[in-house]
């Protein structure tokens, strides 16, 4: 019953969205607030920012909008609503153009699209994004083309707002045989947008040329109605029920445009630059809709090749939608698309995911001509991570390198297929990163577009996730048995703080047992320091940044401990992991384990579960790996 209400509920809601009334209590709405009257480009724009916007540190922008679904293509997104959405917004040029989203596949250009759909529907039952229309209109046509062009520019000036487009012939004829002429009272109501109903959002797919017939965009004469009403002509005999007409004030998708049929794309010239389209025997019929359309690089670039079409190429705005180049934001991909499917039970162990992400990640970058930015390098730089010997222009000038980065390489759908496969055929309820890489690999010989140059760079490609994945296993456990020594990493860092001062301040350290004065203990420092890559000629420049975080600690009353710095934690663990890498090695790797290694591995095990999200499965499975990694 609870069931039931819910839907008496929603249905209530519905019907309170529906208002109705006349063009003279409509008018009045619109003096009120003005921002009533959107152009579908608009609408679209004001939905977008509605959801929220967030100035990165960069100065880039991220659209909230998108971040549900999309992960790691925020420049291209960025690029789509300033370049595109906000120009058009403002009645720039570009709202004459159809918005082309060119990409490789599965990167993404269907789900912009189906989340805009899905956008328009819940936004076109807000308050800000409430859409009217002439009650009874198949086309959901803007009340205020009622108003003659004449009364137009005093009426736009006084109102503060812009009227474009004509009435639709349909209407035309209502307004002068069941209304008399009389404008104010032909009838408005409140439209939803619903893809479903066919409101203000359209989908158009190509199928055979043969067979396919202009009527699905444009709609038809309705021949049964001919007799009645005695002319082809006759708007009551025509069937305003295309695609064109159908998203009239919202969005149409046009799929896999250029695969269409030319006769299907001539109307699509008029639509954008004019806005208007031609249907049956009638004079031009306006429509305000956003065409967006989708395809790939190869037949983007079959289509530009051909001369016939540079009318319709020069109404197209082309957004290139790559590939996702960032890790982390691929390991969210793919954990969305599984949690979509029925295998969400299914525990996938820590760095599983990331493993198979930086394999694909590898595939889809270039080669850097920059001295020393190997692919790993450019990697975790674009993930984010800081590399030294790097800085934030290295990444700019990186990233603008290659323009056609990202387009090509590893999609989404093979690694999910691979991953599919692994967790099906292993008879447990938990993978681990080594099933997925072998799923891959094993996936390359039936893959039809895999080459045979291609195999051996992305077996190539599995080896380096792999070592990834290795210094990823070693420091999972690495962090779990040195908690179990904190006191141990304590001393160690307090031990290296206070060689750091002296150092810094060129001054003695006092031996706490004897009281002797000693020189700063340097082999211990560069011992801790080399753990993490830090040179030679950079451990100054390291030390006094260490010695600077003290001091500004200091100054706020707060202390500098153990988890204050990452990097030189991260040190600490390592140099601690190092001297205890024997201990480790025999309580991981021990067939038969005495107490106290038994008790270890327990403590370890469990950490790994409560802290980690590891189950016990891949918590064993883990122990036994890198035992058998740190006995080679």
């Amino acid at each position: 019953m609870d069931i039931l209400k819910r839907i008496a509920e929603y249905r209530a809601r519905e019907e309170k969205l529906m208002w109705k009334g006349t063009f003279a209590e409509y008018l009045e709405m619109v003096r009120k607030n003005p921002r009533i009257v959107q152009t579908a480009h608009s609408r679209v724009y004001n939905m977008i920012k509605a959801a929220g916007v967030e100035e990165n540190e960069d100065g880039s922008r991220s659209y909230k909008f998108f971040s549900r679904e999309i992960f790691g293509l925020d420049r291209a997104i960025e690029r789509l609503v300033e370049e595109y959405f906000h120009s058009a917004a403002r009645r720039l040029d570009v709202r004459k153009r159809i918005l082309l989203l060119m990409g490789p596949v599965s990167g993404g250009k269907s789900t912009i699209v189906t989340m805009l759909k899905r956008g328009l529907e819940e936004y076109s039952r807000t308050d800000e994004g409430a859409v009217y229309a002439l009650d009874g209109c198949p086309m959901q046509e803007e009340p205020l083309h009622l108003i003659p062009r004449e009364l137009r520019p005093e009426i736009e000036e006084e109102l503060g707002i812009k009227i474009e487009g004509d009435l639709t012939p349909y209407n035309r004829m209502r307004l002068e045989t069941e209304y008399g002429g009389r404008i104010e009272d032909f009838p408005v109501r409140r439209i939803l947008f619903s893809e479903a109903d066919r409101v203000g959002i359209g989908t158009f797919s190509p199928s055979d040329p043969k067979s396919q017939d202009i009527a699905d965009l444009t709609g038809s004469i309705d021949f049964s109605t001919i007799t009645k009403y005695g002319s082809e002509s006759d708007p009551r005999a025509y069937r305003f029920d295309g695609e064109l007409n159908k998203a009239n004030r919202g969005l149409m998708e046009f799929q896999e445009m250029l695969k269409c049929d030319e006769k299907f794309l001539w109307h699509l010239l008029s639509l954008t630059q004019e806005g208007n389209f031609k249907a049956g025997r009638f004079a031009l019929i306006s429509a305000d809709e956003l065409i967006v359309a989708h395809t790939n690089e190869a037949e983007y670039k079959a289509f530009i090749a051909n001369k016939k079409n540079e009318a319709l190429q020069s109404r197209i705005i082309v957004m290139p939608i790559p590939y996702n180049l960032r890790v982390s934001d691929e390991e969210k991909i793919y954990a969305k698309l599984i949690k979509q499917s029925d295998l969400g039970h299914v525990h996938i162990a820590p760095h599983a995911l990331r493993a198979a992400a930086i394999f694909s990640i590898l595939t889809r970058l270039k080669e850097s001509k920059k001295q020393g930015a190997d692919l790993l390098k450019k990697m975790r730089l674009y993930d984010g991570e800081s590399v030294e010997g790097f800085k934030g222009s290295d990444l700019d000038e990186l990233r603008n390198e290659h323009a056609d980065e990202g387009m090509s390489g590893i999609d989404p759908r093979y690694v999910i297929n691979r991953i599919s496969s692994a967790l099906i055929r292993r008879d447990t309820e938990c993978i681990n990163a080594l099933d997925i890489l072998r799923a891959l690999k094993e996936g390359f010989d039936q893959h039809p577009s895999i080459t045979k140059e291609q195999r051996e760079r992305y077996l190539n490609f599995i080896s380096m996730a792999r070592k990834e994945y290795d210094e990823l296993a070693k420091k999972e456990v690495q962090k779990a048995f040195v908690y179990s020594y904190e006191e141990s990493a304590k001393t160690l860092m307090d031990n290296y703080l206070d060689n750091v001062e002296a150092y810094c301040n060129m001054n003695k350290i006092r031996d706490p047992v004897t009281g002797e004065e000693m020189d700063p203990d340097e082999r211990l420092m560069r011992s801790i320091e080399e753990q993490i890559g830090i040179s030679e000629n950079a451990k100054r420049a390291f030390r006094e940044e260490i010695l600077i975080r003290i001091s500004a600690y200091a100054r706020k009353g707060k202390r500098f401990d153990y988890s204050t710095h990452d990097r030189l934690r991260e040190a600490i663990e390592k140099k601690l992991f190092a001297d205890l890498k024997d201990v480790v090695k025999i309580t991981t790797s021990n067939k038969t384990p005495d107490e106290h290694q038994l008790k270890k591995i327990n403590e370890v095990t469990r950490r790994l579960i409560e802290e980690h999200r590891y189950c016990p499965v891949c918590a064993n499975e883990l122990l036994r790996y890198v035992g058998s990694l740190l006995n080679r």
